[in-house]
């Protein structure tokens, strides 16, 4: 039976928390599902199992966490400039 990686599946998905967001966490997701379906399949080791839903459950909030503060940073950084592009065109008249 070989091994479902479940320690580096649970290494990536600390990282993920840890700085990294989604170099990590995208593949912990992945290998993750992989592995859980290694082992549903009987294929891999299912002690294994515990590390992997962990490593692929931080894997995703990180993922989710990083996206969101992406998309709050283009908001701000949008909205500053409208602000600024507003504030530029009102002095003109």
């Amino acid at each position: 039976m070989k091994s479902a990686n479940g320690v580096v599946v649970l290494v990536l998905g600390i990282l993920s928390l840890t700085g990294f967001g989604c170099l990590t966490g995208i593949p912990a997701w992945i290998m993750g599902n992989a592995a859980l379906r290694d082992i549903d399949a009987g294929l891999a080791d299912p002690n294994e199992r515990g590390m992997v839903v962990a490593g692929r459950l931080l894997g995703m909030i990180a993922t989710c966490l990083a996206i969101l503060v992406i998309c709050l940073w283009l908001f701000f950084v949008v909205g500053i400039f409208g602000m600024a592009a507003i504030g530029a065109s009102q002095s003109r008249h």
